[in-house]
């Protein structure tokens, strides 16, 4: 069973495991302070969705959509900070209704898929539950709730992250430190983490058993400590994603891993 992971509030900064941020969130008087102050005579609808990994439930994410978002600015969220990495194709399934990004499918495929064109108000309401799926060959899989929906004042943000979980520990498969980069061929053995000093002298015993009798591995030669380029080539970095150590994944460009808090928790006495 996956270790249970924590996240932040985004409105107080306080620290939760998911489903006591889900209790929490619908009770946070920052939360409930910041949208009081809101003003704008335009109004808008906001679903609050959880998204998480179907077979990795510890990586999850709590964000408020906007009702006239469509199913293709969701998938672009979940792409930018998630699982973006070739470009693959996507899917949402609703009730057994595919949306996909370039639709395909009829007779002899089953029903055909349709696109990603329909606003979440058409399709979404509270106890919804869909599946997400990105690459159909090395599959990442990911389940979305709908859990409640508001109206508001309307805000230029599409998605707002109202939680998301700190980033796993993942220990090194030799100290047990922090890991910072995974063997992909390796990683399901429970062996295929390591943090770089560890990487660091695997290589140079590595690169020392390669050296024929009399020979010396010298400074300036394939290892050195100070090299920023440790890892090797099938080597990825360890990241906060469900779609980690998975084709060329090397987590987001856009968002951190670690959510940042409009406000730090205040010190419990």
């Amino acid at each position: 069973m996956a270790k249970q992971t924590n996240g932040l509030c985004k409105y107080c900064g306080n620290e939760y495991a998911r489903s006591g941020m889900l209790r929490h969130l619908a009770a946070c008087s920052e939360r409930k302070a910041a949208l009081n102050k809101e003003t704008g005579s335009r109004t808008s609808g906001y679903y609050e969705l959880l998204v998480e990994g179907k077979d990795k439930p510890q990586y999850w994410l709590i964000i408020e959509m906007k009702e006239s978002a469509t199913l293709k600015e969701l998938d672009q969220f979940i792409r930018d900070i998630w699982v973006e990495c070739c470009g693959h194709l996507s899917a949402f399934d609703i009730g057994g209704q595919v949306y996909e990004m370039v639709p395909s499918g009829g007779e002899f495929w089953g029903p055909p898929a349709a696109g990603m064109n329909p606003e979440l108000k058409e399709l979404f309401s509270p106890g919804l539950v869909l599946e997400y799926n990105y690459d159909f060959g090395q599959t990442t899989s990911l389940m979305i709730r709908v859990l409640d929906y508001r109206s508001g004042v309307w805000k230029d943000e599409t998605v707002t992250i109202l939680s998301r979980n700190n980033p796993p520990e993942i220990p090194c498969c030799r100290c047990g430190r922090q890991a910072e980069c995974v063997d992909p061929e390796r990683m399901l053995e429970g062996d295929g983490f390591w943090c770089r000093e560890c990487l660091m002298a695997q290589n140079r015993r590595d690169a020392e058993e390669e050296l024929e009798d009399g020979e010396v591995l010298e400074d300036g030669g394939p290892v050195q400590d100070d090299d920023e380029n440790f890892m090797d080539e099938y080597l990825l970095p360890v990241c906060n994603s469900p779609r980690m150590g998975v084709c060329a994944y090397e987590g987001s460009e856009i968002y951190p891993d670690c959510l940042e808090p409009d406000k730090k928790a205040k010190i419990q006495q």
